[in-house]
């Protein structure tokens, strides 16, 4: 970890990971240099992940109704810099304004305020977004579906979660780096009807025909450091 002190704490609920394989040459246009999308066999990956965060507080604050807690919706990708792999987020979703204003200020990240319903049915997660500008819809009903396990390194799975930083570019092109550290990811495969999904359309991403690769987990606890630069 790093030695610098942490700011925050989140913690993650009942997300899923929803990812697809896109084509290398059209993302490497979209995220911006000095990043370059890592691959995993050759192919580049786009995630929409829903969750529900609590727990979201500075250091030595105690979580405060509303506030707290709220739903997040984010499109991201994965890069490395300087031989450190990380997540490079399209987008950021919450229905928190207060929560949006910050994470823009604070970690420079591009949040968005939405409209967002959770809901339960059973041991499904019933999700649905809508941002509040633009065109960023999510709709759609999701559940694990299996016993939980450890993605092996070298694995698709651990290629697409087990990541501890996020990047972002800033003017200049000067990149910073945000730590995020937590306990090795618990998975399970996931099921998942996804009726509406236009998250990723205002990045000038389509999405594959084909079905995506889903994981699901039941809960992170999270520490946050606040970004810092970092060399490329």
């Amino acid at each position: 970890m790093p030695r610098r002190p942490w700011v925050m704490t989140q913690t993650w609920h009942d997300l899923l990971f929803a990812h697809w394989p896109v084509d290398f040459d059209t993302l490497r246009a979209l995220v911006p240099a000095p990043l370059t999308p890592d691959r995993f066999d050759g192919r580049a990956w786009i995630g929409v992940v829903p969750f529900e965060m609590t727990n979201v507080t500075p250091r030595f604050v105690p979580a405060l109704p509303w506030l707290s807690a709220f739903p997040e919706i984010n499109v991201r990708t994965y890069v490395t810099v300087g031989g450190r792999p990380g997540v490079y987020f399209f987008s950021l979703d919450a229905r928190n304004p207060i929560a949006v204003r910050s994470a823009r200020a604070l970690f420079r990240l591009p949040y968005f305020t939405a409209a967002i319903d959770v809901g339960r049915d059973a041991d499904a997660v019933v999700y649905r977004s809508r941002r509040m500008a633009g065109d960023a819809i999510f709709e759609g009903r999701y559940a694990p579906s299996g016993a939980s396990f450890a993605a092996d390194r070298g694995s698709l799975e651990y290629f697409l979660t087990e990541r501890y930083c996020l990047y972002t570019v800033g003017r200049g092109g000067r990149v910073a780096c945000a730590e995020v550290h937590h306990a090795p990811w618990s998975l399970q495969r996931a099921d998942a009807d996804i009726r509406a999904n236009t998250m990723t359309h205002p990045a000038g991403i389509a999405l594959p025909s084909a079905g995506p690769h889903l994981l699901f987990v039941k809960r992170q606890d999270t520490i946050v450091w606040l970004p810092a630069g970092s060399a490329v």
